[in-house]
C-alpha cells in the first residue's frame, strides 16, 4: 500500500470513527433497552442529561488541544452557580420581580464568575509556569471549599420558581401523531456553542494557533505565536462554558447543593473529549467529535440503567471506556 493510500485511510478513520462508534452504540442500546430506549421522551432525556457536561466538554476540548488540562471544572461550576443564585436572591430581596431581570441576572452573574475562575486558572498557568494539572488540582479544592464555606456545607435555593421554569424550558415543543418532540434549552445551548467553537477552532487564526501551541509550544513560540496568550484564552473560554452549564443545571433544580453540585464533571468532560477523538497530548481535536462523545457516555449510562445494573458498576464501565478509547487513539496514531 502506498504512503498516500495509508494517509487517506488514517484520515478516514479519524474523521468517521466517532460517528460510526455512536451508530454501533445506538444499535446495541436499542437491543438492550427495547422498546423503551427508542421512545422520543427517553431520547430527549438522554440529550438533556448529556448537555450539561457536554457544554463543559466543548471548552475542555480547547484546553486539551492547547496541551493543558482542567480538573477544577466541577468545583468551578458549583462556585459560579452558588454566586449566581446568591445574586439573583439579592435582586429578589430588593423588590425585583420581573422574569427576564431575574433569569438574565442569574445567567450573567454565573457566566461572569465562571469566566473569572477560568481566567484565574489561565493566569496561574501562564504567568507562574506551574503545570496545569497542579494548578487546577489546587483550584478544584479552593472553589469547592469556598462554596461549602458560604453555604455552611448546605445548599443555595433560588427564591423564584421562574428560574426553575427556565431550566426546564424547551426551545420548541410539538406533537406529531401523538409523538412528543421537543428541543430542551440545554441541548440547544450545547449545539449552538458547538457550532460557535467549531468555527473558532477550524475557521480562525486563533484556532490554528491553538493547534500549533498544543503540537509544539517551543516551535510555536519561534513562529512568533504568543503561547501564553493562546493558552490563557483557552482557559477563559473554558470558564465561560462552565458558567453556562452551571446556570442551566442550577436552574433545572432551582437549587445548588454545594457538596454534590458538579461532582465528577471533570471526569465526564475529559472522557467525552477523549472518546470524541481529541488527542490527549494536544495539537489536534474536534468539537463535534466531543459532542458525539458526550452523547455516547450518556447512552451508555442510560443503557446500563435499563439493564438494571448497579450505579457503581456504571462508574467501572465509564473508566473502562476511557482506557479503551485512549488505547484505540494510540493505535490510530
Amino acid at each position: 500500500m502506498s504512503a498516500n493510500a495509508e494517509g487517506k485511510k488514517s484520515f478516514d478513520i479519524e474523521k468517521w470513527g466517532a460517528p460510526v462508534d455512536l451508530l454501533v452504540l445506538l444499535i446495541i442500546a436499542s437491543i438492550v433497552g427495547w422498546p423503551y430506549f427508542l421512545r422520543p421522551q427517553n431520547l430527549i432525556n438522554v440529550m438533556r442529561q448529556a448537555s450539561y457536561t457536554g457544554i463543559i466538554a466543548l471548552s475542555m476540548t480547547f484546553v486539551i488541544i492547547s496541551g493543558g488540562i482542567d480538573l477544577s471544572v466541577g468545583s468551578m461550576a458549583c462556585f459560579s452557580a452558588s454566586i449566581g443564585v446568591i445574586g439573583m436572591n439579592w435582586l429578589i430581596n430588593r423588590g425585583v420581580e420581573e422574569f427576564y431581570a431575574m433569569v438574565v441576572s442569574g445567567i450573567v452573574v454565573t457566566v461572569i464568575v465562571g469566566g473569572f475562575c477560568g481566567s484565574l486558572n489561565g493566569l496561574l498557568i501562564t504567568k507562574s509556569k506551574i503545570v496545569p494539572f497542579i494548578v487546577t488540582l489546587g483550584t478544584m479544592s479552593i472553589f469547592r471549599y469556598l462554596s461549602l464555606m458560604m453555604a455552611n456545607a448546605g445548599e443555595f435555593a433560588s427564591q423564584s420558581q421562574m428560574y426553575s421554569r427556565f431550566g426546564m424550558s424547551n426551545i420548541f415543543s410539538l406533537s406529531i401523531s401523538g409523538m412528543p418532540l421537543a428541543l430542551p434549552t440545554p441541548v440547544f445551548t450545547l449545539l449552538l456553542l458547538a457550532a460557535i467553537l467549531s468555527f473558532l477552532l477550524n475557521g480562525t487564526r486563533y484556532g490554528r494557533y491553538l493547534c500549533a501551541v498544543g503540537s509544539n509550544a517551543r516551535v510555536a513560540e519561534y513562529s512568533a505565536i504568543r503561547v501564553g496568550s493562546v493558552r490563557f484564552w483557552a482557559y477563559v473560554v473554558n470558564g465561560l462554558c462552565v458558567g453556562a452549564a452551571a446556570c442551566l443545571l442550577a436552574a433545572r433544580f432551582n437549587t445548588v447543593s454545594t457538596p454534590n453540585f458538579g461532582l465528577f464533571f471533570e471526569m465526564d468532560a475529559i472522557a467525552s473529549v477523549i472518546i470524541g477523538g481529541t488527542v490527549m497530548s494536544g495539537g489536534r481535536g474536534t468539537v463535534w467529535g466531543t459532542v458525539i462523545g458526550c452523547f455516547m457516555l450518556q447512552i451508555i449510562q442510560n443503557m446500563l440503567n435499563m439493564a438494571d445494573l448497579s450505579p457503581h458498576l456504571q462508574g467501572v464501565v465509564r473508566g473502562i471506556v476511557i482506557i479503551v478509547s485512549v488505547f484505540i487513539q494510540k493505535q490510530r496514531q
